[in-house]
């Protein structure tokens, strides 16, 4: 249920991929199998952006087996309940603007947890990096960021507007179902109105990376973590205020996005919705937890 850019840190992406999972960014079949071998994603993921010594990838897999499983006791549940009141409220009758913006806040409010929970991890892995190792990250980040832009702004804003709706469709999608001609219209000018908020989601990724980078150079001190917990759960504010002020009205905007798309459907879009809010549900209840 979202349009392409998130609001989590770049770095700490790895940390909310459990998440993601949850959400159905992956299909259905591989939920299960994804969520059980996190872990060597996450390792992988990391190592796009830095080479990580036998000793960084031992702890690494550690703590992220520590906090999927922690993940995995206390937290699915709250994702299978919710899933059970967003199954019943899309059972009958299309749910109105408030029902579709309560469900997205009960979205959102899953990230601060994990979130907290992963900065321990990814404090150990930051902290334990060397000079040359941190002068990677930063190249790689360096990188990808060019890379995205490339990736994202296309010749004319316009240009942009139309990769931005496809983005959004294919997202979407993974909820409702194929979309109709009404709801593909609907997607291109909710696109169309998003102004420059590519370019300012982009420019806040690299405010948070220069961020990151600059409190790497003090990752021996005692206030390392606390300061890096405060890049991570205050992501946005760092990122910027236009940031902040755009992932405000994007929220928003999101969310009568999302109850129009559903007025435009039919019976099918309320089906595929209870299907796949179904379908989580039922890969969560088979994933097996160690105690908390």
């Amino acid at each position: 249920m979202d349009t392409g850019h998130g609001s989590t840190t770049s770095f700490a992406k790895p940390f909310v991929l459990i998440l993601l999972l949850a959400f159905g960014l992956v299909g259905c079949s591989s939920t299960k199998l994804a969520y059980r071998y996190a872990d060597w994603g996450i390792v992988w993921w990391v190592e796009d952006y830095v080479s990580l010594t036998a000793d960084q990838k031992q702890q690494l897999n550690n703590d992220i087996e520590q906090l999927r499983q922690w993940h995995c006791s206390a937290e699915l549940p709250r994702y299978q309940a919710w899933l059970d009141e967003l199954e019943s409220d899309v059972s009958n009758n299309p749910p109105d603007q408030a029902t579709v913006e309560y469900h997205q806040q009960q979205l959102f409010s899953f990230f601060p947890s994990l979130l907290e929970r992963a900065t321990p991890v990814a404090t150990n892995l930051l902290s334990s990096l060397s000079d040359e190792q941190v002068k990677e990250l930063a190249d790689n980040m360096a990188q990808s960021q060019q890379e995205m832009e490339q990736e994202f702004l296309a010749d004319s804003p316009k240009a942009t507007a139309e990769a931005r709706a496809e983005r959004t469709a294919e997202r979407v999608e993974r909820w409702l179902g194929e979309l109709n001609s009404e709801q593909r219209e609907i997607v291109r000018e909710w696109s169309a109105n998003r102004g420059t908020q590519t370019e300012i989601w982009l420019q806040g990724r690299r405010n948070w990376q220069l961020a990151l980078l600059e409190l790497l150079e003090s990752r021996n001190e005692p206030t390392f973590e606390a300061e890096l917990e405060y890049l991570i759960m205050n992501s946005e504010k760092v990122r910027g205020d236009a940031y902040e002020a755009m992932m405000a009205e994007s929220r928003v905007a999101m969310a009568s996005l999302m109850h129009d798309l559903i007025l435009a459907g039919d019976n099918t879009t309320l089906a595929h919705l209870q299907n796949r809010a179904v379908e989580l549900n039922n890969d969560f209840e088979a994933l097996t937890c160690s105690p908390a």
